[in-house]
């Protein structure tokens, strides 16, 4: 369960490693007013933490993918998936692609029925 000021790491090369959750967007474009996101939903974030020749500075708003969750999540085969850590990959809104050019760790396949195929392809392992 990610919410409003949870922190996520970030796991591609934009060389940003953490970021700050300020609304949650939902999948939806407006998103209304949802309180938690899951994989697979779209976060707004401020970056925390980032190496100094990034291509986003700190303190800028970026739109961030969630992931990897600590909460589980259940599938439609009655199974159950979780991760050690909360994590997302920054993406421009416009296309859903994501901006860096590689990803760290695995990701889950729900992303796939939420229309992020190309972090799918990207990623070294899907779960």
């Amino acid at each position: 369960m990610v919410q409003s000021q949870s922190r996520l790491k970030i796991t591609d090369n934009t060389g940003v490693k953490e970021v700050m959750v300020i609304s949650v967007r939902g999948y939806q474009k407006g998103g209304g007013h949802q309180r938690f996101a899951s994989i697979g939903d779209i976060v707004s974030a401020s970056v925390k933490r980032a190496l100094p020749d990034s291509s986003v500075n700190e303190h800028e708003k970026v739109h961030v993918v969630v992931v990897r969750t600590r909460k589980e999540v259940r599938r439609n085969d009655g199974s159950y998936i979780k991760f050690d850590d909360n994590a997302g990959v920054i993406i421009d809104l416009k296309n859903k692609a994501p901006l860096g050019t590689r990803l760290l760790g695995p990701v889950a396949r729900e992303l796939k029925g939420r229309g992020f195929s190309k972090i799918i392809s990207l990623a070294p392992e899907v779960l």
